[in-house]
Formats: C-alpha cells, sequence, structure tokens
C-alpha cells in the first residue's frame, strides 16, 4: 500500500513534462495553420511536411534537453532568473491560447506569408515557432536542470519522440480533425490548453521568485 502511494507522485512527477510540452505544442491548434499553409500541396508533399515538422520537432527538444543547461552556463545566467523569465513568457501564451490564438503570439505576419511563398514550411514557420517555439524550448531547459542525471535527460529526449509523434498524427488527420470539430472545438481545446500552461507559468515564476527573494516564502 505505502508502495503504491509513493510511485503513484513519482509517475505524476515523470509525466509532468510531457503534459506540459504537448500542452505547449498544442499540434491541434496549428491544424487550421498547417492546412493553410500547405494548401496546393500534392500528397507526397504533405508527408514529407509532416515527417520533417516530427523530426525537427523532436531535434528542438533533444538539444535543448541536452544542452539547454550548459547554454545558461555559458552566458551566466542562474536557473531562479530563467524560470522567472520562462514563467513570464508561458504566461503570455497561455493568455494567446485562452483567446484561442496561440500562433499570432508565436510567429509574426511576415514569417507565414514569407512560408506560404516558399517551397517548404515545415521547419519554419511550423516547427519554429509555430510547434516548438520559445516557450516550448524554454520549459525543457527547466525541467532538464531540475532532472540532470543521465536517465532524467533520457526521459525528456523520449518525450521528444512522444511529441514528434504525436505532431505526425496530428497532421496526417489535420483535415478529418478540421472537419469533426471544426474551428470551435479547435478553440475549447485550445483554452483548455492555455489553463494548463497558466498554471505552469505560476509555478515556474514562484519558484523562481523564492530562488532569487527567499524571504518571500517566510
Amino acid at each position: 500500500m505505502s508502495f503504491i502511494g509513493t510511485a503513484a507522485p513519482h509517475a505524476t512527477h515523470l509525466l509532468k513534462p510531457l503534459v506540459a510540452l504537448l500542452a505547449i505544442i498544442n499540434p491541434l491548434g496549428i491544424v487550421p495553420f498547417f492546412l493553410a499553409l500547405t494548401e496546393g500541396a500534392t500528397p507526397a508533399q504533405r508527408r514529407k511536411t509532416i515527417t520533417t515538422c516530427a523530426i525537427a520537432s523532436f531535434l528542438v527538444i533533444a538539444v535543448s534537453a541536452l544542452l539547454g543547461t550548459r547554454l545558461l552556463q555559458f552566458f551566466s545566467i542562474s536557473l531562479a532568473s530563467f524560470q522567472v523569465g520562462a514563467g513570464m513568457l508561458l504566461m503570455i501564451t497561455a493568455i494567446g491560447m485562452l483567446n484561442a490564438a496561440p500562433a499570432t503570439l508565436r510567429s509574426t505576419p511576415e514569417e507565414i506569408n514569407e512560408a506560404g511563398a516558399s517551397e517548404s514550411v515545415a521547419v519554419v514557420p511550423l516547427t519554429v515557432p509555430l510547434l516548438t517555439g520559445p516557450a516550448a524550448i524554454s520549459t525543457v531547459i527547466v525541467y532538464s536542470d531540475k532532472n540532470r542525471h543521465w536517465s532524467g535527460l533520457l526521459v525528456l529526449v523520449f518525450y521528444g519522440v512522444v511529441a514528434g509523434a504525436v505532431i505526425a498524427v496530428t497532421f496526417r488527420a489535420a483535415e478529418n480533425i478540421a472537419g469533426w470539430i471544426g474551428k470551435t472545438g479547435i478553440n475549447v481545446m485550445t483554452r483548455l490548453m492555455g489553463l494548463l500552461i497558466a498554471a505552469l507559468s505560476v509555478e515556474l515564476m514562484s519558484e523562481g521568485l523564492l530562488k532569487l527573494f527567499p524571504g518571500l516564502g517566510r
């Protein structure tokens, strides 16, 4: 009985980064942009775009997990300061998602217009910044600092694989999803993800502020 009681919180702790990452990436909310940016593409071109998106998203997450903390050390940035900054960034993202407009805060109109005229939109703007933008990258770096052991880092890299798979499955079913749930359904799911991200942002900022100003915890 005690084993079950201790195992459950441990499992929840392990899954927390994955839940946060999937909520931030929110491929369901990017479906309309995927369909718009790949309009007129052949099935083969669309499949290639989906594969590139999935692989590129995995690479962004994996590199952030393995090298993120070293970048902080290189620029002499404390984790506490980074947590506060990341929390603020997540809150901005959450506010956009609560308004059902996440992508408008992740990319500029110029990026989307330029991508629409290019041959490939898989890396820019679909992967960066629409899917794995600054909010996703900063979240991975924060959790990688909390799990510096190689096993913890491998778990984060595996979560990158899961995220890539979710992105691929979602985009392959993009037309069906758009037909099944419509814009209203996508907006509802986006707002729910926004609530999760808002709660995560408050937690990150509170942790960082308590480290920077220990007196706040008294």
